[in-house]
């Protein structure tokens, strides 16, 4: 931990609003640049503009390919267009959306002006094409938003008909075409004065906040939350859910307290992150610290029941509980499971559990016990989507505090990540249970054993990445990993077959798995044991070794 992690941020630590705009307008990107091209991850196209990675120009040309990709898949209904709290979404909305008014597109922007979670993009997409009916003309979506990223990025996320994220077919296509837009000098790209582009007849409001807040009793029983009379903090650190979590409350009658309702592109009132960057990570001790404190203070006699955490475009959650303080992700998606499969009669009886590979091997122990078929995909939620539209995979959740489900007939919520979904199921769980979620999982522990889980970087030129990512099992001769004989090597996800972009190793009580970092030198181990610390210590050292030897 750094010495000033979990302390609230200094001056020094804010970012310089007025240079960051400038730097959006001023800007060009420099093409030979590998780092200020248009880049997809895994959720969009991310950057800052004082690094020239996000810009203006990346942004026109981006929309246009996003134009020219949806006449050529067919989509001719509206684009929902939504934004979070940091300093570029605006700008970046604006510039978007000159271009979707020049080439006609009809598109739709929140009716309060607002600010637009994640999931209530995704609820809103799902919604329309819902009503319109089969063979009608389908709506999609664009959320600008960096996620939890620090004040000075800015993010682009197109979601598709689905209602989540794009896959990579889309985002590599795309991501071509806007280079390609780049390199041309933006010749091809079509535009209009915003202004203009906000007068013309093609672009309308929508009230993403209602259509998603009275949706809510067919997800969850707040009916329970309510007659239980369970006290709810609920903190937007500084992000898109802001208005969300007091209309919540009041349409609902929920005893719920906006804890922070303050908006401030800076974050200055923000506690620092592990490393003393700014960044709204509901997952992360550190940068929750003041939620955490506010609960420990009090004791046995806390202010809330639960308090909740959302990052900036709220699709993230943090828990925390009285007795066990911020919940460690894995350990909530567990007890979410265990909960949510227990009690929804109304979902398909057949659905699947649905998880990342590099999430925690106890919720494959409660999918066994729950006698659910277990369905392990790479990282990214986009793996989720087939699922959660079918009811196939009610469930489906990442080990970053990231996960959504279907309602309560077994119809899809949303197909992308709800962090307001998942942070008021807590309250759910709590009203049903008359436990804490971290007293339930304590539960799960001493029915399954306790998993000690972390995750580690380590340094990788750019050959040794991409040597990383087209790993075969052969290449892994090792027979044990920490005492144990390896059962698993693991290139694809085993729950679909698709690669993983890195390597898992599996044991009876332990794994870990290595993938490349999409914009650091380093690579990321993933590991967890059945036996301790001091055997994840060994797991985490030998899988070091392992991954070098084979990436050298």
């Amino acid at each position: 931990m750094a010495s000033r992690a979990g302390t609230v941020a200094q001056p020094q630590d804010l970012v310089d609003i007025t240079a960051l705009l400038d730097a959006y307008y001023d800007i060009s990107p420099d093409l030979g640049d590998p780092g200020q091209r248009v880049v997809f991850g895994t959720s969009g196209h991310r950057g800052s503009s004082l690094k020239a990675s996000f810009n203006e120009k990346h942004i026109l040309a981006i929309t246009q390919a996003i134009v020219e990709y949806r006449v050529a898949q067919g989509v001719t209904g509206p684009l929902f267009l939504a934004k979070d709290t940091h300093a570029l979404s605006e700008p970046a909305q604006n510039s978007a959306l000159e271009v979707l008014a020049a080439n006609g597109v009809q598109v739709l922007i929140d009716a309060r002006h607002g600010y637009t979670p994640t999931p209530a993009l995704s609820h809103a997409i799902l919604t329309y094409n819902r009503n319109a009916g089969a063979g009608a003309p389908q709506a999609d979506g664009i959320v600008v938003t960096p996620s939890h990223n620090p004040p000075g990025d800015g993010g682009f996320k197109y979601n598709p008909p689905h209602g989540g994220p794009a896959d990579s077919d889309a985002t590599g296509w795309i991501a071509n075409r806007a280079n390609e837009l780049l390199e041309n000098g933006l010749r091809g790209v079509k535009r209009v004065a915003v202004a203009d582009a906000l007068a013309a007849d093609t672009t309308g409001k929508f009230d993403f906040l209602s259509s998603y807040v009275d949706d809510l009793p067919s997800v969850l029983d707040l009916d329970a939350i309510r007659e239980a009379g369970v006290r709810i903090g609920a903190d937007p650190m500084g992000g898109a859910s802001v208005d969300y979590w007091g209309e919540i409350a009041e349409r609902h009658q929920l005893n719920l307290t906006v804890v922070n309702p303050t908006v401030d592109p800076q974050w200055a009132f923000m506690t620092l992150d592990w490393d003393e960057k700014i960044r709204m990570d509901c997952s992360s001790p550190a940068a929750m610290a003041s939620l955490i404190k506010r609960m420990s203070d009090g004791g046995a006699d806390a202010a809330f029941d639960v308090a909740t955490g959302n990052d900036a475009d709220a699709d993230r959650h943090g828990i925390v509980t009285p007795d066990g303080g911020l919940m460690n992700p894995n350990h909530y998606l567990a007890v979410a499971i265990d909960y949510l499969y227990r009690n929804r009669s109304g979902w398909n009886p057949g659905s699947v559990v649905g998880k990342t590979l590099v999430s925690s091997s106890i919720i494959d122990r409660v999918a066994e016990s729950l006698g659910r078929k277990l369905v392990e995909v790479p990282v990214g939620f986009k793996w989720f989507v087939p699922g959660l539209l079918s009811g196939e995979g009610a469930f489906g959740g990442e080990e970053s505090a990231g996960a959504s489900f279907n309602k309560k007939d077994g119809s899809v919520w949303t197909t992308d990540k709800d962090g307001i979904l998942l942070a008021l199921l807590a309250s759910e769980i709590t009203a049903v249970t008359g436990k804490s979620p971290s007293q339930l999982y304590k539960g799960l522990t001493d029915q399954f054993g306790a998993p000690v889980y972390a995750r580690i970087d380590a340094a990788a030129t750019r050959e040794q990445k991409s040597a990383l990512g087209k790993l075969s099992p052969t290449d892994v001769t090792a027979t044990e990993l920490a005492g144990e004989a390896i059962t698993a090597k693991l290139t694809e996800a085993p729950g679909n077959g698709a690669s993983i972009g890195g390597l898992k190793v599996v044991t009876e009580n332990a794994w870990f798995a290595a993938r490349p970092s999409g914009t650091e030198d380093v690579y990321k181990i993933y590991a967890e044991s059945f036996k301790g610390e001091d055997h994840l210590k060994q797991v985490q050292a030998e899988a070091k070794a392992l991954v070098d030897s084979v990436i050298a």
